[in-house]
């Protein structure tokens, strides 16, 4: 089950078939859907949360907790609203599909795609592109 939470932040709409998108993204990835909640702040939240849990200082669009018993995939994911529409603005991209490409990006962490390393990005940028695209043929 994928579940959209709000905090700190205005609710915006998820467009209907973005559950059902991600969740087959996450069956072509050979994995099974467990329990995945989506939380949508603001930078300020997502900031709290970076330093309580990770002892990071600094801002940053996702951070996921991974759940995940082996090919089950569950998490809580937060995401920073701003961030996406700063981040949007900046690549030239409209908000929807850097919505789009966090949401995913929270998934493949979940899938076992690491980004620490350029190897590691490229590969994940790929894979986000490659579904994001499923996304427009929905």
């Amino acid at each position: 089950m994928i579940n959209y939470f709000f905090e700190e932040i205005d609710k915006v709409e998820i467009h209907p078939k973005t559950s059902e998108w991600l969740e087959n993204l996450i069956q072509a990835e050979n994995k099974k859907l467990g329990e995945i909640n989506y939380i949508f702040c603001d930078d300020e939240y997502l900031l709290k949360v970076n330093q309580d849990y990770l002892d990071h200082d600094y801002y940053t669009d996702i951070i996921t907790f991974d759940y995940v018993k082996g090919k089950t995939i569950s998490g809580d994911i937060f995401v920073s609203l701003p961030r996406i529409l700063d981040n949007a603005s900046t690549l030239s991209q409209n908000f929807e599909s850097e919505f789009n490409r966090v949401l995913a990006h929270g998934i493949l962490h979940l899938c076992g795609y690491k980004d620490k390393t350029e190897e590691e990005q490229t590969q994940m940028r790929a894979k986000e592109d490659f579904y994001i695209n499923q996304f427009k043929n929905f």
